[in-house]
Parts: structure tokens; C-alpha cells; sequence
């Protein structure tokens, strides 16, 4: 099977992967995006979690890791519910960890578990225990292949980053003592530069925290009018929204037609609507240089201040106003 990605070029996979990626398991994520709703009030936020996973699959690969780490990139992102994040808002989870919560139970309903098996590989060692891949999964502030893939794949697809960006990034990164590090300051410094644009200047986007925060409105409202069930979030972004929209409901409708590229909002922290604390997101990768391995701010003042004002950032919050006519 080959298999074309826009940042990271063209592969030749092992059947396994066909198999895999052909299941309506994986197939499903082509219709969850990534930024929730986002995609509702700007419609170049569309990328997928189908484009994410292939795309971490294809970094680890690129790094050197094993078939079945690559094999758990695929997968890392397989129980996501649609509209991505947004459920947390539903459900009021701070933690935003629901996807990691029904994991098991997704992987366990699946026709997964028997597909690997059947080939040789054993899915609870592979899909249910991710700490095993150092490669996939590192605690912030450290590099991963997931943190990697979803920064560079924003960015470049709102056009703050280009190709070339990520071709010098690439071969400025490494693995060293099972963790992902950078060999230069300039490409650590670019980096958490690019990081802080995604987390602060793009999660933080008046307009797609405004967007989240509605449709969560729009769905816990169709929870309790039972419209909607939880196990309607195991489908996709299009089927969640199709009963939403054929609903009759005009609390539902009237809130929905509120999503749109029209709407006007601005920060405004002495008069708003909408108040959003985002999960704290601080980078700091490990460089190797001169033999040594260190913490990248241990050796820039740079990246010691872009950290001090993520931090401030962050715990402030945004204040979103929105404009009416």
C-alpha cells in the first residue's frame, strides 16, 4: 500500500496497515475533526483525526519506531467522540480526557482486537497500553509524535508554516534514550515558537472557542431533551449533526444557525459572554548538543520567557464578547 501525506511525503506500508487503515474504525475518523466545531465558523479548520492519525503513524515511522508503535499511532486517537474535544465541554470534564476513558470499551466492540490477533500481534500490548511508546506518547513539556504531528499539520494547513518549515524541523529532530529531541537551538526555539501559535494563538481563537462553546450548548440541551444520546457521539461529526439540524426543535435550530462565519466575536476581559479556561499546554523540549542532553530553556532565555508567558496566558483564560447587531 502506498500512502501520500502533504507533510511528510510518500510511503510504502506493510499490508497490515492496509488492512487497518481500511477499517471502518479508522475510516470513521474521517468525519471527526479536530478542532470540534471550529470547522463550523471557518471552514479551512478541516482537518481530521483521520489525517492526524495517519500522520503520527508516518512520523513514528520516520523516527525509526517499531511496527506496533506505529501501529498504536494509528490507533492513539480511535475512541475520539465526534466533534473531538467538545464532549469534555458536555460533560464538564476538565481533565478532557473522555476519549482515554472509553478506550478500552471502543477497542474491546471493535473488529480490532481479532484483526490483530489474527496477524500476529497482541492488541491489548499494542492499544491499551500507550506508555509503552515513548515515541507516540511523552508528558508535556516533553516531544511526541502526537504533540509533533497535530502542531506542524494546524499550521501548516492555516499557512503560518510551509513544507520547508517542516522539511528542516525533521532533520533537526532525533530519538535518543527512547524520547524525541532537537539537535540545534534554532529548531527548538522554532519549534515552541510554532507550539504556543497552535495551544495559545489557535486553540485560544475567540472565534473557535466561541464555536465549541455554543455547540456544546446545542448538544447538552439535545442530551436532555433526549434527541441525542452518548452513544450517538461513537458516530461522527456529519450523523450528530443531521439529527441536530432535522431535529423541529427551535431552541436546537435557532442555536445552531448561531454557529456561522458571520458571527463577530473579540476578547474583551471587562465585558463578555463567554469565559474559557484551556487546558494548561507548556513545552520544553530536550535538546542534544555537544553530546549532552538538556532542557532547551536551560540554555535560552528565549524560551524561558515564551514559557513564563504561556503560563500567564493560559491560567487568565479567554474572555470572548460577542458583537450583535
Amino acid at each position: 500500500m502506498i500512502i501520500k501525506d502533504i507533510l511528510y511525503g510518500e510511503f510504502q506500508v506493510e499490508n497490515i496497515f492496509e488492512i487497518l487503515i481500511n477499517t471502518k474504525e479508522i475510516q470513521r475518523l474521517k468525519k471527526i475533526h479536530q478542532g470540534g466545531a471550529s470547522f463550523l465558523v471557518n471552514p479551512k479548520l478541516n482537518i481530521t483525526r483521520y489525517n492526524h492519525s495517519i500522520g503520527t503513524m508516518l512520523l513514528i515511522r520516520l523516527l525509526g519506531g517499531s511496527i506496533e508503535e506505529q501501529i498504536a499511532g494509528l490507533f492513539h486517537d480511535i475512541s475520539h467522540t465526534a466533534f473531538s474535544h467538545v464532549i469534555d465541554t458536555v460533560l464538564d470534564n476538565k481533565k478532557e480526557d473522555y476519549h482515554e476513558i472509553i478506550l478500552e470499551d471502543v477497542i474491546n466492540n471493535s473488529d480490532i482486537p481479532k484483526i490483530l490477533e489474527s496477524n500476529g500481534y497482541n492488541y491489548k500490548d499494542i492499544l491499551l497500553h500507550h506508555e509503552r511508546w515513548n515515541i507516540l506518547e511523552k508528558s508535556a513539556p516533553k516531544l511526541c509524535a502526537d504533540r509533533i504531528d497535530y502542531t506542524l499539520r494546524d499550521m501548516y494547513n492555516n499557512g503560518i508554516i510551509t513544507i520547508e518549515d517542516i522539511k528542516k524541523f525533521l532533520t533537526n529532530i532525533r530519538v535518543i534514550n527512547d524520547e524525541i529531541v532537537v539537535t540545534s537551538l534554532e529548531t527548538g526555539e522554532w519549534f515552541v515558537e510554532t507550539y504556543y501559535k497552535e495551544v495559545l494563538d489557535f486553540f485560544m481563537d475567540p472565534l473557535n472557542i466561541y464555536s465549541n462553546y455554543k455547540f456544546a450548548e446545542v448538544l447538552k440541551l439535545a442530551l436532555n431533551k433526549k434527541i441525542i444520546t452518548l452513544e450517538d457521539f461513537l458516530k461522527d461529526d456529519n450523523y450528530l449533526l443531521t439529527i441536530l439540524s432535522s431535529s423541529r426543535n427551535s431552541e436546537i435550530i435557532n442555536l445552531l444557525n448561531s454557529i456561522s462565519p458571520n458571527t463577530k466575536v473579540v476578547e474583551d476581559d471587562s465585558n463578555y459572554d463567554i469565559y474559557k479556561v484551556n487546558k494548561l499546554r507548556i513545552i520544553d523540549p530536550t535538546i542534544y548538543i555537544n553530546n549532552t542532553l538538556n532542557k532547551i530553556s536551560n540554555l535560552s532565555s528565549y524560551i524561558r520567557q515564551t514559557n513564563k508567558d504561556a503560563i500567564k496566558k493560559s491560567l487568565k483564560g479567554s474572555y470572548i464578547k460577542i458583537e450583535r447587531s
